[in-house]
């Protein structure tokens, strides 16, 4: 079984060195963990210590409250070599305690696929991943006012357009992905008890996570996210 590696250490929210440490669940069968690591990596700095876990079936709720911010980056299987789901429907309640406690959920590209039977976390996140067709040009806009789109301009990668049902009309949206198959939101913010959700949904490919706007977008999703603790 794979679990959280020596560099990556669970420890409580104060963190090492006075960083932050965040668990960031990652690795599925279409989504390498390697990915979410190098796009993290710039990130990290004198802030954040990030904890990854690639194998799904050493999660619990009990690790999860030891962080600060959980960011979901993988779909519901195991790992890339383990397609069954991680997640039950039973534990999904973790989440939303965990979340309506004061803590902060950032979901990312694949975190929003694969729940589309667990509606306590659809209902959490506010919405769920649809479809999308083959890799395409995707134009990534941001609607200004929204602290999360703060230093961002609109910017055009290469990427899977997530093509997503937004369950929840209070979700503030801050950000729209375009493409030649049409409009779709693509980022977007909601509370939760005394703690925040926010939803990206570009981040299926290497150019996607290292484009400069993209990698300003998860730094300020995560100091978004933060500020409920």
């Amino acid at each position: 079984m794979q679990t959280v590696s020596e560099q990556d250490t669970v420890s409580r929210p104060d963190g090492p060195r006075g960083k932050i440490p965040v668990l960031v669940l990652c690795d599925d069968t279409w989504h390498p963990g390697a990915m979410v690591r190098q796009g993290l990596a710039p990130l990290a700095g004198n802030e954040y210590e990030f904890r990854f876990l690639e194998d799904g079936a050493a999660w619990s709720g009990g690790l999860m409250a030891e962080f600060a911010l959980v960011v979901l980056a993988k779909s519901n299987v195991i790992s890339g070599s383990d397609k069954r789901p991680w997640l039950a429907v039973e534990a999904q309640t973790a989440f939303q305690d965990y979340v309506h406690s004061g803590h902060g959920l950032l979901v990312v590209h694949a975190g929003t696929a694969g729940y589309q039977e667990l509606a306590g976390l659809r209902r959490l996140t506010g919405g769920r991943f649809v479809q999308h067709p083959e890799l395409c040009m995707v134009d990534v806009v941001p609607r200004p006012g929204h602290p999360v789109v703060v230093g961002v301009k609109p910017f055009l990668v290469r990427d899977e357009h997530y093509f997503m049902a937004l369950e929840d009309a209070r979700a503030e949206v801050f950000l729209h992905s375009h493409s030649t198959h049409g409009i779709q939101p693509a980022g977007w913010t909601r509370p939760e008890g005394r703690g925040r959700v926010c939803v990206l949904t570009p981040g299926h490919t290497e150019e996607a996570w290292m484009h400069p706007m993209f990698q300003t977008l998860l730094r300020n999703a995560l100091g978004w996210a933060l500020a409920a603790n």
